[in-house]
């Protein structure tokens, strides 16, 4: 029963056709030198309030897009919603790391008004940036020293507490960070996230990344929906399923110039009819396409980047 159900969450993901993915991070709508800052800087418990979901949903519809996919954390301390789990090991108070405000179940209640399925990003190599933060999880640099389990079952109930509060309103987790050989994870490891999610939903899919590759692979053997990180739009998978994963690109629109390189910036790396067009090949071999794209702080988008993807949903809908 459970691979049925399975099944018909894949469907529905790849009924959508594409969706939008954002970075909102400290690092970048938090940074003065950013233009997703509007040259601004703010503790990051005042950042996330000012994030308007509202707008946000709205443009997203606008769009057409099917899907939407926000990051919960990278790499730092700084969360986007309450987590009590991690506030208790990190020696964290509410706000301090995790916002007060819940933005997940904002970004929930916004885009559930359209249809619009909301996916989470997380990371296996927790907030080793945060060196203080990171030190109570067990995992700082040197990254490639590799993870351990203790590491692992920690930053797993930090996951958890969130996969159970949201159940059935995340449809799926594209978990970054989780290399096989740099950071030594193994698929007994990589299955503590894998359970921790489908705890609160077991119908919810699940990527777990094993770096930017020039190819298709499956990630994790159990893993329900490849990951398909790329730098362009170029790749076209030759299948719909690879094992028993979906297909799936997640690359980034923007031209560059932040600390994540193309990731999160505005601008076109590709034009609307190009993109229009990749997406069609790859839907049409039984892949689905998420696009990365800017965001401001307060939640707005880039017009050209906005303009280019309502050309796409006026072309390409679910």
């Amino acid at each position: 029963m459970q691979a049925n159900n399975i099944k018909i969450a894949q469907n529905r993901f790849y009924s959508r056709k594409w969706g939008v993915f954002n970075h909102f991070l400290h690092v970048i709508q938090n940074d003065p030198n950013t233009l997703n800052s509007y040259g601004k800087q703010t503790d990051w418990d005042t950042l996330v309030k000012e994030f308007d979901t509202e707008t946000l949903a709205r443009n997203l519809h606008e769009m057409g897009a099917g899907y939407y996919v926000i990051t919960v954390m990278q790499g730092t301390k700084y969360m986007v919603a309450p987590n009590a789990t991690f506030d208790k090991i990190a020696g964290t108070k509410p706000g301090e790391a995790c916002s007060t405000r819940d933005l997940i179940e904002d970004l929930y209640q916004a885009l559930s008004k359209y249809d619009i399925d909301l996916f989470l990003y997380f990371t296996g190599d927790g907030p080793y940036k945060s060196v203080e933060e990171g030190k109570k999880f067990g995992f700082i640099e040197p990254r490639e020293v590799g993870v351990t389990k203790p590491f692992v079952e920690k930053w797993a109930s930090v996951l958890e507490e969130y996969a159970i509060r949201y159940g059935n309103k995340i449809k799926g987790w594209w978990i970054d960070g989780c290399y096989k050989s740099w950071l030594k994870y193994t698929d007994e490891l990589l299955e503590i996230y894998y359970k921790a999610c489908k705890k609160g939903n077991p119908n919810a899919l699940v990527a777990l990344n094993n770096g930017l590759l020039d190819r298709i692979e499956v990630g994790f053997s159990f893993e329900d929906f490849l990951c398909g990180e790329q730098n362009d739009f170029t790749i076209v998978p030759e299948q719909r399923f690879y094992g028993t994963a979906q297909a799936h690109i997640l690359a980034p629109l923007g031209l560059g110039g932040c600390v994540l390189g193309c990731w999160g910036t505005f601008g076109l790396k590709r034009d609307a009819e190009y993109l229009t067009d990749y997406i069609k090949k790859v839907n049409q071999a039984g892949g689905v396409v998420t696009i990365d794209i800017g965001v401001y702080r307060d939640g707005k988008f880039d017009e050209t980047q906005m303009e280019a993807l309502k050309f796409v949903g006026k072309n390409i809908s679910f």
